[in-house]
């Protein structure tokens, strides 16, 4: 659901961790936490009737109902924990989540999935719940570029362009318009002929940016938050289709990036001006109407006239960066999103009940500049909670019920703070998914995840962390079978299942 632009996420992230050879480190680790049932409890999404690890040390936290954390339980996790069962130690160039699953990129192109996949959504071949990272083997021999992780879904990018999904189809999120209702293997998207260089998922929708700067647009999540808003004016083509439809509007511009919350979409340009459509309901697209229809753009002096240069979306905020490297925020505040607290916070809440006010939103929340996030080499949007590297130090901040911001609580966080176990880790790479976190950090030769710090231990047998993914696929398949899979059973309905 978090979107990173290309031009910034591939290279930048895999030259970090070529360069990492410091004296007392242990090389990188993946980490992940989170809190109770999130699928469950509450959820940020509509009402609607229908709804990783590599060599370096992870750090995951966050809702675990599905195992998407990885760790091979559905426990939750306040607290980030470090993933030692990673099948090859190679380096990791992204890391990302959807509603229930999560999804990692090695350097070597292979994809590792693990979470809910009762639609299907992990790609591999079957529908039950996987509680460790896992290969992707159908995709062996074609090196993956991107994958972005909707709700239910998964849109993966190959290194020569091509696009392919997998998981729930019900809205047409997979852009394969005749196809079954779900797909348990990435099939292609046949229609999209054109090499593609960026996709999103969002809700019940997704996106492709081809090397022309075209943008596509498929699935009815759009549509459907348009008919909630009441408005009377005609759909273009591009918000109703099931299959991939080019977004109208962009014509004069060349798209380099796509991304997408829960119910809108947007476009960055290599001109650095920033396009946006969709719901408007919580001021998300810094615009007065309710609803975009079509593409519009954010005024420059909204980002002191600096162009953008990467942009993130959680489901109903977003996050952009600008070329001196400021950092601006702007949408839903309720949960601290913003990483600042609105002087019409207030009167946010007052509009949000009452029913006569087409957008409810503050009345003042333009995008505005957070001067702690200046410089932040990576950021990454969950559903309503955030995470971003400043400084080498992994902060989070917002959305905390489940404890996704790694602090130990559940209350939310309101202003970007470090995640206090990892402070002593240099960080590399983030990612979230709706309401869990992942990490890859350079954590200090006597820090163990999970352990208290004082505690000096040696670093990890080489031979350990590099087990077989033999003795990996014998280890998850006997902890899956003592898990617990009644949670298969929920409704898909967002605000009834936990993450």
């Amino acid at each position: 659901m978090a979107g990173t632009p290309e031009a910034r996420g591939g290279l930048a992230s895999r030259n970090l961790l070529g360069g990492w050879a410091w004296r007392g480190l242990v090389g990188p680790r993946l980490v992940s936490w989170s809190a109770r049932n999130y699928h469950r409890s509450r959820s940020p999404a509509p009402p609607s009737p229908t709804a990783s690890t590599a060599p370096p040390p992870r750090g995951d936290s966050g809702a675990n109902s599905y195992g998407q954390l990885g760790l091979g339980h559905k426990e939750d996790v306040l607290l980030p924990q470090q993933l030692n069962d990673f099948c090859k130690p190679e380096c990791v160039r992204r890391i990302t989540g959807g509603g229930g699953h999560s999804a990692i990129i090695t350097d070597g192109g292979g994809l590792f999935v693990c979470g809910l996949n009762k639609d299907g959504q992990l790609g591999l071949g079957h529908t039950e719940d996987v509680l460790y990272f896992t290969l992707c083997k159908s995709l062996l021999g074609c090196p993956i570029q991107q994958v972005a992780c909707g709700w239910d879904f998964t849109i993966i990018l190959t290194e020569n362009g091509q696009v392919l999904s997998c998981g729930s189809n019900s809205f047409g999120q997979l852009g394969v318009p005749h196809g079954p209702r779900r797909c348990v293997v990435p099939q292609a998207i046949e229609l999209l002929r054109e090499k593609v260089v960026c996709v999103a998922a969002g809700l019940r929708h997704a996106l492709a940016a081809t090397v022309s700067g075209i943008v596509f647009q498929w699935g009815t999540g759009l549509a459907s938050s348009r008919r909630r808003s009441s408005l009377r004016q005609t759909l273009p083509l591009f918000l109703t289709a099931k299959e991939p439809s080019r977004v109208t509007g962009l014509e004069n511009s060349k798209a380099i990036c796509v991304l997408a919350g829960s119910d809108h979409s947007a476009s960055l340009t290599d001109a650095g001006e920033l396009y946006v459509w969709g719901s408007n309901k919580h001021g998300q697209l810094a615009a007065q109407a309710a609803f975009l229809p079509v593409p519009q753009k954010i005024e420059a002096h909204c980002f002191q006239n600096e162009k953008v240069t990467a942009i993130w979306s959680g489901w109903t905020h977003l996050v952009a960066q600008t070329e001196t490297g400021k950092v601006f925020t702007w949408g839903r505040a309720d949960y601290g999103q913003l990483g600042r607290k609105l002087e019409s916070h207030d009167s946010w809440k007052l509009k949000k009940q009452d029913s006569s006010f087409p957008c409810s939103r503050p009345q003042n929340s333009p995008p505005s500049s957070l001067h702690c996030l200046t410089g932040a080499t990576e950021v990454s949007c969950g559903s309503e909670h955030n995470l971003a590297v400043i400084g080498g130090v992994c902060h989070s901040w917002g959305w905390n019920e489940h404890g996704m911001c790694g602090d130990g609580t559940e209350a939310n966080v309101w202003a970007p703070k470090p995640v206090q176990l990892l402070q002593s880790a240099s960080g590399l790479l983030v990612g979230c998914g709706a309401g869990h976190s992942l990490a890859l950090c350079q954590l200090p030769a006597y820090l163990v995840l999970g352990q208290d710090p004082r505690v000096t231990c040696s670093p990890l047998d080489a031979t350990e962390d590099t087990k077989s993914q033999e003795g990996m696929d014998k280890r998850r398949n006997w902890k899956e079978r003592q898990s617990e899979t009644s949670a298969q059973s929920h409704s898909d309905n967002p605000r009834s299942e936990g993450l």
